[in-house]
């Protein structure tokens, strides 16, 4: 990639149309990619309906192979962050490994994967906001009245500069992480009835029918570790800490979610841990929390369970943002997208049209929720497990194609046998990613708790269907109408740098 210095990204369209360089450095971006996989929301929501939906006791031994899977997706994909840097990186990088045309098919399901994601959030977001205010405050608040503040709320972050989000995100993080930890010492200084058993480890613990689902559950809680290189042009040294904090994040996820529900394990006893998430369900944590560490910490713990969910929302808004930038820059979306607030270098723009879609969709789930308060079937069943398993699916789906893009990046370039392991290890990443793939389109109906025959397991993930057929349609749309805008998917500020260099040069001629 063409670059200037390190702390300019020079384009002849000027500064309007390029992040600010050198706002984050990696202990910022470690903290805002960590804060999308929100801890303490897995730990109380994901792990519980892994246990007692699915009733798969070797939990803990599945975060530890997904993240071996990853880590091997990690070898390629950070290498590429090395060689590309673009706000775009999913659909920049498919671009550049498997052409404009896949770029542009990747680049809509990244834009619907990550807005999925994002409002999704709100839902759950705003019926925990009302439970603790009708428990603690004795208040009935519906659930779209936090939730509509928080839209408001992430959209005014969302157009500040890149380093003050990080600190709110770092902080909200940390403390979310130490609460967590507190609960495992806790139950590791004094276990359950069975002790400290390893049990949960046993490969034979990942029998029976519910492992593909459980494997689209747990792989949905890594979700945030890839979104390191969507920063690559606003960080310190990106060819270092792009790679680095994608390494450290998804080692850090894989070892604290496979110790967290080894402990859930624990407290209970591994051979009752699935008869108590049944019981409990999202309650199960808060409830050994309470048996352990008393009624203030578990009050504390649900607080910032609150804050975790904030934190992963404004995170998943930053990345829409971001890749809503690197579209319009690119001419894949309007070019208003593609420029940023001369107060703050953020993509302004981006960040406003996902506000726009936030309010809207938070909006019709509101009208059409005719349930009491503290009802969760509209903000939980409905808004955030349609939105959150249709954007993991895509991101699954993205991860899978990015595989495949290395090798091919690689071999294109004569470089096949200096990139041997990392092509390797993509090649088997992409194969694992693929069959997680069909395992949750396979078992959507089951993701969602919808009834058998249900339409929703195929309009759902046929959301994401159509995402690609459009952006693929798109692409070749713009391979025969506007040639140049094809040629220019995925490669940033490089392209602009490229035909700077070439209109001087025919000057010269």
């Amino acid at each position: 990639m063409l670059t200037g210095s390190t702390s300019e990204i020079s384009t002849y369209l000027g500064q309007g149309r390029r992040l600010r360089a050198d706002r984050i450095g990696l202990a910022g971006l470690l903290l805002s990619v960590l804060a999308a996989s929100a801890p303490l929301m897995v730990v109380a929501g994901v792990m519980p309906t892994t246990y007692g939906v699915m009733g798969i006791v070797g939990q803990p031994l599945l975060f530890v192979i997904l993240g071996v899977v990853l880590v091997l997706f990690s070898f390629g994909y950070a290498e590429m962050s090395r060689h590309v840097h673009n706000a775009g990186a999913f659909y920049a990088y498919i671009a550049r490994g498997l052409g404009g045309t896949a770029g542009a098919g990747a680049s809509v399901v990244a834009l619907v994967a990550y807005s999925a994601m994002q409002v999704g959030i709100y839902g759950i977001f705003g019926f925990e906001i009302s439970t603790l205010l009708a428990e603690h405050l004795h208040t009935t608040l519906p659930w779209w009245v936090p939730a509509l503040a928080a839209v408001a709320g992430t959209g005014v972050l969302g157009w500040l500069k890149i380093d003050i989000n990080a600190k709110v995100l770092g902080a909200l993080l940390l403390i979310e992480v130490a609460l967590v930890a507190v609960f495992d010492a806790g139950w590791l200084a004094s276990p359950g009835p069975q002790g400290l058993s390893l049990h949960a480890f046993d490969p034979a613990t990942l029998g029976g029918a519910g492992l593909g689902t459980a494997l689209c559950f747990a792989i949905a809680a890594f979700v945030g570790f890839e979104q390191a290189p969507v920063y690559a042009e606003e960080a310190s040294r990106p060819q270092v800490v792009v790679a680095r904090a994608m390494f450290l994040t998804v080692t850090f996820v894989a070892l604290f979610f496979a110790l967290s529900s080894w402990i859930l394990g624990v407290a209970t006893g591994p051979a009752h841990i699935v008869d108590a998430a049944r019981k409990q369900g999202s309650e199960l944590l808060f409830t050994l929390s309470h048996a352990r560490l008393g009624t203030g910490f578990t009050d504390v713990l649900e607080l910032f369970l609150v804050t975790g969910i904030f934190a992963a929302m404004l995170s998943f808004h930053n990345v829409v943002a971001r890749y809503a930038f690197a579209m319009g820059r690119e001419g894949l979306l309007p070019a208003a997208f593609g420029r940023t607030s001369r107060t703050s270098g953020a993509p302004a723009s981006g960040s406003l049209l996902q506000t726009a879609v936030s309010l809207v969709v938070v909006a019709v789930f509101a009208v059409t929720d005719h349930g009491p308060a503290g009802d969760p079937t509209a903000p939980v069943l409905h808004l955030f497990t349609w939105m959150g398993n249709v954007g993991a699916l895509g991101i699954i789906l993205l991860m899978a194609a990015a595989s495949f893009s290395v090798i091919a990046f690689f071999t294109r370039r004569g470089a096949a046998r200096a990139q041997a392991a990392r092509i390797v290890s993509a090649a088997l990443a992409g194969l694992a990613l693929l069959a997680i793939t069909v395992f949750t389109v396979k078992d959507f109906g089951v993701l969602l708790g919808a009834d058998p025959g249900s339409p929703l397991s195929w309009i759902l993930p046929g959301v994401v269907g159509a995402a690609v057929v459009v952006g693929l349609g798109y692409g070749l749309v713009l391979k025969a109408v506007r040639p140049r805008v094809h040629a220019r998917i995925g490669l940033g500020n490089e392209a602009f740098q490229l035909e700077r260099a070439a209109e001087a040069a025919d000057r010269t001629a």
